[in-house]
């Protein structure tokens, strides 16, 4: 985080990290076929971007696009929600960490 308490663009938070530490045992064990961190920025509109956590190739080929958060402001969720409606060939995949280490529960959007 910087001063004034947004994320540094390019390094992991400690969720996003404990995440990538997830997609990776799942990458080892065989069931998704590639992951990477910020790999990309959605226009939405002029001077509106949307940058996901985390591109997942899952097996068959299909992108998913995983946004990690410990909790949503509005303006994130109302930016998943338009990138899922402008880009239909991802899969948006909202991640949370479970408390006391009990896995991650997703949400789908589009």
């Amino acid at each position: 985080m910087n001063a004034r308490g947004h994320p540094i663009p390019g390094r992991m938070n400690k969720t996003e990290a404990a995440y990538a530490y997830r997609l990776e045992t799942l990458r080892t064990a065989g069931e998704i076929a590639w992951y990477g961190f910020e790999p990309l920025k959605l226009r939405l509109a002029s001077n509106t971007f949307y940058t996901p956590d985390f591109m997942v190739m899952l097996l068959d080929g299909l992108i998913e696009l995983h946004e990690v958060k410990g909790f949503w402001r509005d303006d994130a969720r109302v930016k998943i929600k338009v990138a899922a409606e402008r880009f239909p060939m991802f899969r948006f995949v909202a991640v949370k960490k479970r408390t006391k280490n009990r896995g991650w529960q997703t949400e789908e959007f589009g």
